[in-house]
């Protein structure tokens, strides 16, 4: 009969469980509550170690199961409780548990999965939900990671356990070459199990092949190259802590607005007549509000004028209800060409020219259309030819040799 069940509890067991259910309890709770991964759990996995070590130990267990913890005070057995860290680098192996031994920790973590996943500026805006499928290794379920029945793993007779075979070859007299190569029976687990023993629906394999469908939360303000993290949720491999799913945002071009920060950028064409005259324009948010912008009469927008809305651009990243500004560059649309008739109209709305004063004898020109981008392109071919010139031809100094 059992007096006192807490350590039972603290694990998560029924007295009487077996040593197997115990040893799974304890490393379930231990990778858990450790506290690299809980820092403010350090008391919660020290009673978890403790109550492992008293039941994993027959007499402190037989102790305990008659009086209870204070029958293991009074015979001396409990008052020697060991590190809960030692304990732990002892069941899971030495590498100071999660983060004391970061190399070993790293050994003992599975490799990280990275996805891609595009989204619009407007998921980034308001924030979204998306559905990931993928599929990952999961330990099997019906033989628990072990590929076999209980006690059917055995060191690989081909290596001894040691994972790799080495052969030798005779290269010349008195010379040998040795060549070590992963061994093929258990390909250097250094361990097998007998086909008859295997687990038939993992193959011995100890793993599954699974699907698991993530959701993906976007939320509002996240930026191109964000990352999010599923921690634990990469392939899965017995005796080692599961790798992460990384999910990396890949943010699509936008027709109107291009993004700098939490400023929103967009360019806004408007006519000669707006530009001199005034204007009202409407501009359509992310989240589908309508913005009525204004140009009083008289106050003109010249060609190329930046200006802003406050507090309409990208909303801050976990703090969304701050948003960047709302940045409009206007571009006027000037005219290709006026009526004859309308220009006398026009010079009486707007300020006279300029008088200008013609120089005696001077010379009168006409003014040909000029395509910058046509420039450029013919300046881009001239700098090649002119690489391909001999030095020489382009004006280069000639040198020749003294003759005697």
């Amino acid at each position: 009969m059992v007096k006192e069940t807490t350590f039972y509890d603290i694990l998560g067991v029924k007295p009487g469980c077996s040593p197997d259910d115990l040893k799974k309890a304890y490393r379930k709770l231990a990778l858990k509550y450790h506290p690299d991964k809980n820092p403010n759990e350090g008391e919660k996995f020290k009673q978890i170690s403790q109550a492992y070590e008293v039941l994993c130990d027959p007499e402190k267990k037989r102790i305990y199961d008659e009086g209870g913890e204070q029958a293991l005070k009074e015979g001396g057995t409990g008052g020697g409780f060991t590190s809960p860290m030692d304990l732990f680098e002892m069941f899971f192996g030495g590498g100071g548990g999660l983060g004391g031994g970061r190399g070993r920790r790293r050994e003992r973590k599975g490799k990280d999965v990275f996805h891609q996943i595009s989204v619009t500026l407007e998921e980034l805006y308001n924030g979204a939900v998306r559905k990931l499928a993928l599929q990952k290794n999961v330990i099997c379920d019906k033989c628990e990671g072990r590929g076999g029945k209980k006690g059917a793993v055995e060191q690989c007779p081909t290596c001894n356990g040691s994972g790799y075979q080495v052969e030798v070859q005779q290269i010349g007299p008195g010379m040998i070459q040795q060549i070590q190569s992963v061994c093929l029976d258990c390909r250097g687990a250094g361990e097998r199990i007998n086909p008859k023993d295997r687990c038939k629906n993992c193959q011995g394999r100890k793993t599954i092949r699974d699907r698991k469908i993530l959701e993906v939360h976007v939320d509002k303000g996240m930026a191109h190259g964000q990352k999010i993290t599923f921690y634990g949720e990469g392939d899965q491999e017995p005796e080692m802590e599961a790798g992460d799913i990384v999910i990396l945002i890949d943010e699509k071009v936008h027709p109107v607005y291009r993004r700098s920060g939490n400023d929103l950028i967009m360019r806004m064409n408007i006519e000669l007549i707006e530009s001199l005259c005034g204007f009202q324009k409407v501009i359509r948010t992310l989240d589908n509000r309508d913005l009525v912008i204004t140009a009083i009469p008289g106050e003109v927008t010249k060609h190329g004028d930046v200006k802003c809305i406050m507090n309409e651009g990208m909303p801050q990243y976990r703090n969304p209800t701050e948003k960047g500004r709302l940045v409009v560059q206007f571009l006027v649309d000037f005219p290709p060409m006026l009526p004859p008739e309308v220009i006398p109209a026009l010079e009486n709305c707007l300020p006279p020219r300029p008088e200008i004063i013609i120089p005696d004898g001077a010379e009168e020109c006409t003014l040909v259309s000029l395509d910058p981008e046509e420039e450029a392109t013919k300046r881009q071919q001239k700098n090649v030819y002119d690489e391909d010139d001999d030095p020489q031809e382009r004006g280069g100094q000639r040198v020749q040799c003294a003759t005697s």
